[in-house]
Order: structure tokens, then C-alpha cells, then sequence
């Protein structure tokens, strides 16, 4: 454990490349959306192939994620982190220059290892570092600048696509990653959790990323109705069966399935699921929306969404604060159906749709929804365990999030009639899109209810957030460990 003060040069140095290569893989989630159709048009693919551009990314993140620290805390943080921050680089180079969509798609999963290294590894070196009485602040510092990175993700990436072209929108990380990793390695001091005995559960990892790849698979290639899309689909859930076996079975399971044991984070999980699929599907779509069927460019489709992140930045904070006096159950009753009434709005947008009075009413009302709930969903994950416990929670939570999002943007889709070339005809798409946003507010209308029913007011004296600022529209912040800088 360092005691690196946050205002000496080496604390500042440190701040910057958590705050890189943080940013690198949070800004890679949403401003791929926004490339889509320039992708899909140039590389000739179909829909489904468009899903697993953003998926391939999803399904190694949240599969490996929870590893990810683990290694971390055993073979040295700086050590992950550096090697996390290279493969992401490495490869978003292979997806800036993919001669076609199989190798993005294949190169967007080893993006996901890298992002699975690199993001839990950013906070615990803050953690690790920095003087107890500066981590708080450093904290702070680290999620409120990845979050100005998240805001600028859409802009960034609807101009790098409008501009130089897409494969721009996976080459910038390559400098971003030269300017990163040499400061890390000259001024951020390695660390490990002397309590990590080097047992990893690799089958557990293996299990529930295949789980979850052959049931993307199913979803995806649903609308062929064949033999094999049957047999993936019962192969993902008995792989579901064994992972679910295996972590109850090995002395040191990746997720322990005891956690489970406390209804409340059980509950407040459901509901994670909930929200978040409806988040995934939503800013899948919208990007694609925008530009498919009301024929804005990837510039406008991109800034057009920045009013959501933009609220939770200034917002959140001050949420968590109000959760703090009147218990989390209202805030996350609420703030689920306004992100519903968000997305019955966005029901107006269309052909000829006007930003003003059809799109921005839409997202402040989907933003102020994110803000209500998003501080108190990760307090009360935090508050229904032990303590020593706080960092997995938060690592499990964010994981069921990413893989939230994941079956949402397989299963979407599907469910909402669109058919392999729909995103190139504005009004077949823009049909299929409006089914999805009743899906989407239905599938949070159902989070409410859960979070009504079974959220409680947390102990006094629980464990709090340190990330009180967050912009990131796919996932809930990562907490670590305040002992350790331990994740997972």
C-alpha cells in the first residue's frame, strides 16, 4: 500500500493514466453504436452482424471482468493494468483495420479481455495508492473525468465517423494507449493483496462467458428457426447449469453464490437487470434510429444523445445524497418509470422528427430517470452485504449489468420484427424501433415494481459509495475495496 498524495506530481501523473485507460473502454462502449451504419454499409453486413459488433465487445467484459481484478490483486495491478491498456490498444488496431465484419467481430471480443483487465485495474491503483485521506477525493477526481470521457464518446465518435471515417472510431485508442501505458509504468507503484493466494477460477469464467455466448447466438439467429439455433440455445443453458454448479463447488469461486443469501442484493440485481437491458437496447437503437430513420448524420445521431450523460454528471451526486435521507426505495421505483415514460417519448420520433420538441424531451426526461436511480441501485448493492464484501458486490453488479445489455441487444431484435436488412430501410426500421421502446419501458415498468416490493432502507452504518460522480450509461461504477484496492 503507497501513500502517494494526490496534489505531488507523482499523484497527478497516476490520476492521468487511471483516468485514461478508464476512459478508453468506457468511451469504446457507446461511440461504436454510432458507427454502426457506416460499418454495416461498408463492410456489407446485416443486422445481426451489427449485434455482435457491439455484443463480441459485451461478452468477454462481462464474463471476465470479475477475473480481471483478481488477477490484478495477485500478480501486481500496474502489471494487469499495463497489460490490459496494450491488448485494448492491440486490439482496436485488428478492428480499425478489418478487412471484414468477421474479424471485427473477432477482434471486438479480444477488445472485451483487454477492457476486463483495464477496468477494474484503474480504480484499484487509486485505491492502492493514494494517501487514506486523499483516495476519497482521487476517487472522485477518476469517476468525474471518466465520465467527462463518456459525454464525449458520441460527439467524439459521430465526428471521427463523418470525418477520417469508422475505423478511426478504434484507431484513436492506439494513442491514447502509447500516451498511457509508459506513464504508468514510470510513476504509478506496483501493488498486490498479500492475501491472494493465486487461485483462479478460469472454469468459472469459461463457463458463464460460453453460457452467455451460446445464448447471444440464440437470440440473434432466432429468426431462422433451424435445428442448430435450438441446440445452442439448450447448450447455453446447460453451460448456465454447470457455471451455476461449479462456482457452488469450488473452495474459491469467482462468484460466490452464498452472496445470494442476502434477498436485498439479491433484489436490487433483478432490478439491475431490468434497467439495464432497457438501458442497452435503448442507446443501441437510438444511434441507429437517428440516423436510419430520420436521416441525421453519425455527428448529429451522436450529439443528439449527450443530454443523458450530461444530467447524470451534474446530477448524480446530488442524487445519491437525496437516496441518503429518504432510502433508496423510491428512487429506484421511480427512476425506473421515468426512464420507461423517457423511451414512450421517444414513441414520437420518426421521419422529420424534430430535435427540439421530439428528441431532447425524450432524453432529458430518460437522463433525469438515470440520475434517480443509478447512485441509490449502487448504494444499496453496497449496503446489503458485508463490508469485506463491498468490492465483489460491486463487481457482480456490474457484471450482470454488461450482461444485461448483452441479451438485450440480442434478444431486441428479435422480438421487435426486424429483419436481417432492417436497418436499411428508414420506415421498416423505424416501425421495429418504436415495438422496442414498448418493450424497453415495459421491461423497466417491471424493475419498479421489484425495487417497490422488495428494496428496504439499508443499516445506518453500511458501507457508502465512493464514486459519487457518474457518467457511464452502461453499467453502474465499480467500487473496490477501501483495504485493499481489491475488486473482486
Amino acid at each position: 500500500m503507497s501513500d502517494v498524495r494526490l496534489a505531488s506530481p507523482q499523484g497527478k501523473w497516476i490520476l492521468l493514466t487511471t483516468v485514461l485507460g478508464s476512459s478508453m473502454a468506457m468511451v469504446d462502449s457507446t461511440v461504436v453504436n454510432v458507427a454502426l451504419p457506416r460499418i454495416g454499409r461498408d463492410l456489407d453486413a446485416d443486422l445481426a452482424a451489427l449485434q455482435w459488433t457491439v455484443n463480441a465487445y459485451m461478452l468477454t467484459l462481462a464474463g471476465l471482468i470479475l477475473l480481471g481484478g483478481s488477477l490484478g490483486d495477485h500478480y501486481g495491478r500496474r502489471k494487469i493494468f499495463v497489460i490490459g491498456v496494450v491488448w485494448f490498444a492491440t486490439a482496436s488496431l485488428l478492428c480499425g483495420l478489418a478487412p471484414n465484419v468477421g474479424v471485427l467481430v473477432a477482434a471486438r471480443a479480444l477488445q472485451g479481455i483487454g477492457g476486463a483487465l483495464l477496468t477494474p485495474g484503474s480504480l484499484a491503483l487509486i485505491q492502492a495508492s493514494f494517501h487514506p485521506d486523499d483516495r476519497a477525493r482521487a476517487v472522485g477526481l477518476w469517476s468525474g473525468f471518466g465520465g467527462v470521457g463518456a459525454a464525449v464518446g458520441p460527439f467524439l465518435g459521430g465526428w471521427l465517423v463523418d470525418g477520417p471515417g469508422w475505423r478511426w472510431v478504434f484507431l484513436i485508442n492506439v494513442p491514447l494507449a502509447l500516451l498511457c501505458a509508459p506513464i504508468a509504468v514510470r510513476h504509478v507503484p506496483e501493488s498486490m493483496d498479500g492475501r491472494s493466494h493465486g487461485r483462479f477460477d478460469v472454469l468459472g469464467a469459461a463457463l458463464g462467458a460460453i453460457a452467455l455466448a451460446l445464448v447471444t447466438y440464440a437470440l440473434i439467429e432466432a429468426r431462422e428457426g433451424s435445428v442448430v439455433v435450438v441446440l445452442t440455445a439448450v447448450a447455453g443453458v446447460a453451460a448456465g447449469v454447470a457455471f451455476v454448479l461449479v462456482e457452488r463447488r469450488r473452495p474459491d469461486p469467482m462468484m460466490p453464490l452464498d452472496i445470494f443469501g442476502s434477498r436485498q442484493f439479491t433484489a436490487v440485481n433483478v432490478v439491475t437487470l431490468c434497467v439495464y437491458a432497457g438501458f442497452s437496447g435503448f442507446f443501441f437503437l437510438a444511434a441507429l434510429e437517428l440516423q436510419v430513420a430520420v436521416g441525421w448524420s453519425a455527428l448529429a445521431a451522436g450529439t443528439a444523445l449527450l443530454p443523458t450523460t450530461i444530467l447524470m454528471l451534474l446530477l448524480s451526486a446530488r442524487s445519491g445524497a437525496l437516496a441518503d435521507r429518504i432510502g433508496p426505495r423510491i428512487p429506484l421505483t421511480v427512476g425506473p418509470l421515468l426512464c420507461g415514460a423517457g423511451m414512450l417519448l421517444m414513441l414520437r420520433v420518426g421521419p422529420g422528427a424534430s430535435y427540439l420538441a421530439d428528441v431532447l424531451p425524450a432524453l432529458l426526461v430518460l437522463g433525469l430517470g438515470m440520475v434517480t436511480l443509478v447512485a441509490p441501485l449502487t448504494a444499496t448493492v453496497l449496503a446489503s452485504v458485508d463490508v469485506a464484501r463491498a468490492g465483489l458486490a460491486s463487481g457482480i453488479n456490474n457484471a450482470a449489468a454488461r450482461a444485461a445489455g448483452l441479451i438485450a441487444v440480442a434478444a431486441l431484435p428479435l422480438l421487435a420484427g426486424m429483419g436481417p436488412e432492417a436497418y436499411r430501410s428508414a420506415n421498416a426500421f423505424d416501425d421495429a424501433f418504436h415495438t422496442a421502446m414498448l418493450l424497453c419501458a415495459g421491461i423497466l415498468a417491471v424493475g419498479a415494481v421489484i425495487a417497490f416490493a422488495t428494496v428496504r432502507r439499508p443499516p445506518p452504518d453500511c458501507r457508502r459509495p465512493e464514486c459519487r460522480t457518474h457518467g457511464n450509461v452502461m453499467a453502474p461504477p465499480l467500487e473496490a475495496d477501501r483495504n485493499a484496492g481489491k475488486i473482486s
